[in-house]
């Protein structure tokens, strides 16, 4: 069973320097009926103006994942990380015991889009790491290419929670299937663009919640990109 989460029905913060839109609840946007999903408490898709970005500010027991679709983003924190992220790069930052982070748009004059994506750890109280990796599109393209899991397999980034996520590009005849667990959930995430997925049409900023299904099957792209979650069998993310 999918169930939908239409992109028009999502949560808006619209502050000038920042567009974001909220698949869960999040800041003041607050939906009793969408507070997150297994594992998964936050999908932000921000776009920032130029030259702007989120000031110095603490993370403590989350971790959390940016996903660049255009422009730069630039991350520094407590830990002394310094680091510019573009498409094709995903940043992992596990908040642990606690850090600061900013995030900024270096570019005088290009917006960045980009996912924000909160996962709540099994673990609290461990030692905040950074992890970065680039993901090129020969890697994502007509298939779902690992990009996080717990054990770091296949050159992707560990996070700390019984999680995986793929991430695919899509287009024409291009098609994937990944193989679910009886025992699992799995979120779908369509970043931009348009696919069939398991018989049903999503378009950019679309998600849905999967639960019973054998596997997840994508057709029929147009220009798609495509993050899928797979996750441990509950409603609900452990506070």
């Amino acid at each position: 069973m999918l169930e939908m989460r239409r992109a028009t029905d999502r949560g808006i913060a619209n502050l000038g320097w920042l567009y974001s839109q909220h698949t869960f609840s999040f800041g003041h946007y607050f939906d009793p009926q969408q507070v997150g999903y297994s594992d998964l408490l936050v999908i932000n898709d921000d776009i920032v103006q130029p030259g702007q970005g989120f000031a110095t500010h603490p993370h403590r027991d989350m971790e959390i994942f940016s996903y660049v679709l255009q422009g730069a983003l630039e991350h520094k924190d407590s830990m002394g990380t310094g680091s510019v992220i573009r498409p094709g790069d995903v940043q992992m930052m596990s908040a642990g015991t606690g850090i600061t982070h900013s995030e900024f748009n270096p570019s005088p004059e290009e917006l960045v889009h980009f996912l924000q994506i909160w996962i709540t750890p099994k673990i609290k109280g461990i030692k905040p790491r950074y992890q970065q990796a680039a993901f090129p599109d020969t890697e994502k393209r007509g298939r779902l290419r690992l990009i996080i899991s717990p054990e770091g397999e296949q050159g992707s980034l560990e996070v700390c929670q019984n999680v995986k996520v793929y991430a695919g590009l899509f287009d024409g005849a291009e098609t994937a299937s990944l193989k679910l667990s009886a025992d699992r959930f799995a979120y779908l995430h369509v970043a931009r663009g348009a696919a069939m997925i398991n018989g049903m049409r999503f378009v950019e900023g679309d998600g849905a919640r999967v639960r019973k299904e054998s596997s997840i099957d994508i057709q029929q792209g147009k220009n798609a990109e495509i993050l899928v979650f797979d996750l441990r069998a509950n409603e609900l993310p452990a506070r």
